[in-house]
């Protein structure tokens, strides 16, 4: 898997290809297109995952108020905050792990 910013670039990068490239064989366009599904999927994934984790961290179950209140929310907002900058160096570690074992030896 791979993580934030690059995960946005590489379905932005297949959506383009297989709607700009004409050229492309059908083979490769079901390529493109299954790669930008998987990371939709990926991303969905990943929300509901900083969702569920920033709600259990952060809201009160014996919910008191209709809305968030200030704790609340700054808490949220900070959780939320660190799962996408973690998302985002892991990600990064990943993709220098994946280049160093494709570099030639």
């Amino acid at each position: 898997k791979i993580g934030g910013r690059q995960a946005k670039q590489r379905t932005e990068e297949a959506t383009m290809n297989a709607g700009a490239n004409a050229n492309m064989s059908p083979a490769e366009k079901a390529k493109a297109f299954d790669m930008a599904q998987h990371e939709m999927e990926y991303r969905v994934d990943l929300f509901n995952r900083m969702t569920s984790s920033c709600f259990a961290k952060c809201m009160d179950t014996r919910y008191k108020e209709g809305d968030l209140n200030v704790g609340e929310n700054s808490c949220v907002d900070r959780c939320a905050a660190k799962y996408w900058q973690v998302t985002g160096i892991v990600g990064q570690m990943l993709g220098g792990m994946q280049q160093q074992q494709q570099a030639p030896r």
